[in-house]
């Protein structure tokens, strides 16, 4: 038996976010599903990353094991692909080591969130972009962003409910990229995330990006470890799982 990993894209538009839950619709159900279908008996897959209902994923990469040793990389993306909704896509099929984990074996993420600040609303960007019709100074957000970079504890910019006891985490790299008039995207890479962490990010820079806090209020919050003082989270349909390097 070998294990396969793959890359793959979904619209989190209809899903209960990635991980399997009863009676509702995840992207890691319907996964599991094309694979019974294909090999008829139950597959169980584990991915790099879970995400929240309504996030999207360009690049998620998950791992599973063959029970069929005779079909190629290509048959395999095939045949997923055929039995998968039209939602969900997988890009890429390889061939792993026996011990491969995505969720562990990751050295790096990359989340990319659009913010739309058209006036008007755009009806082709209103399920993957955040709709905030209103002026954003990017660079005002730039030098916000430089609070976040490094190893911090992000308690204050994590969802209630975490229940992860760390809190402790690196930002690699934040990037504010304007890539036309009226949308800006925030690229975020690290290891790894709270739940949460990047939308609340988002949120904070936004704030900033409108005047109404200074770029230091940032680093104010994040040295409270104090999650009333963040802004709140951004929508969760302007974010994107975007790459997982290994």
């Amino acid at each position: 038996m070998k294990r396969i990993a793959i890359e793959f894209s979904y619209d989190g538009t209809n899903f209960f976010g990635y991980q399997s839950q009863t009676n509702v619709r995840t992207v890691q159900g319907e996964l599991e599903k094309a694979l019974e279908r294909i090999f008829k008996t139950q597959i169980r897959t584990y991915a790099a990353g879970r995400t929240d209902t309504g996030v999207h994923a360009n690049g998620q990469v998950a791992s599973f094991d063959c029970p069929i040793d005779r079909l190629t990389e290509t048959d395999i993306r095939n045949a997923i692909n055929a039995n998968l909704p039209d939602d969900i896509y997988i890009r890429n099929v390889w061939i792993t080591s026996e011990d491969f984990n995505p969720r562990y074996d990751a050295k790096k993420r990359i989340y990319h969130y659009f913010v739309n600040k058209s006036k008007s609303k755009d009806m082709f960007l209103r399920k993957y972009s955040w709709w905030f019709p209103y002026e954003l100074d990017a660079d005002r957000m730039r030098k916000g962003a430089t609070f976040f970079v490094g190893e911090h504890d992000f308690v204050s910019f994590s969802k209630k409910g975490d229940d992860d006891a760390k809190t402790i985490r690196t930002i690699n790299g934040l990037r504010i990229i304007e890539m036309r008039k009226d949308l800006i995207l925030i690229r975020v890479e690290g290891l790894s995330f709270l739940r949460g962490m990047v939308r609340s990010i988002v949120a904070n820079l936004v704030r900033v990006g409108t005047g109404l806090w200074d770029p230091l209020t940032l680093e104010e919050v994040l040295e409270s470890k104090d999650r009333s003082r963040s802004a709140g989270l951004a929508p969760a349909h302007g974010l994107f799982l975007y790459r997982v390097l290994f």
